[in-house]
């Protein structure tokens, strides 16, 4: 499968996912924080008491790099690397959370694809996989300047 065809089947789960749910945000970050409940905490902080407006930030950012992988995978990665080593290093966001953060996007929106739907399902997992081993990437660079400076 080509990259137009694989953004084609993602730009049909994100309308389905749009008609079925609306705004992904509050299924999302419920899910989040069930996952990470201390970073309820971290969002009001870092958030300067406007959690929610921080909250619909972060998951459109999520969507952005779910939507646009295929057609742009360097953009992604160094929007990414930047990001990542950023909320690590400045606001003490651990990689774990960012990457849970997409997934559990990820994992709202998949709901929506029908089980019938292979190439899709196909598709939204590789996206999913790839964003993963972009994160994971900057986690390593973060264990080594870790490493470095101790």
């Amino acid at each position: 499968m080509n990259t137009t065809e694989k953004n084609a089947l993602i730009e049909e789960v994100l309308m389905r996912a749009a008609e079925q749910i609306g705004d992904v945000t509050p299924a999302a970050m419920e899910a989040y924080y069930r996952r990470h409940p201390e970073a309820k905490d971290a969002f009001e902080v870092n958030g300067l008491g406007r959690r929610e407006q921080l909250e619909g930030m972060m998951i459109e950012n999520s969507l952005h790099c779910l939507m646009h992988w295929f057609e742009s995978p360097g953009e992604i990665e160094i929007l990414l690397s930047g990001s990542v080593l950023h909320h690590n290093d400045t606001l003490r966001v651990p990689p774990d959370w960012y990457s849970d953060l997409i997934e559990t996007t990820a994992d709202v929106i998949a709901t929506t694809i029908p089980a019938a739907n292979t190439a899709e399902l196909a598709a939204w997992n590789e996206v999913r996989s790839e964003l993963h081993g972009v994160i994971n990437n900057c986690r390593k660079l973060i264990s080594k300047h870790q490493a470095l400076y101790t």
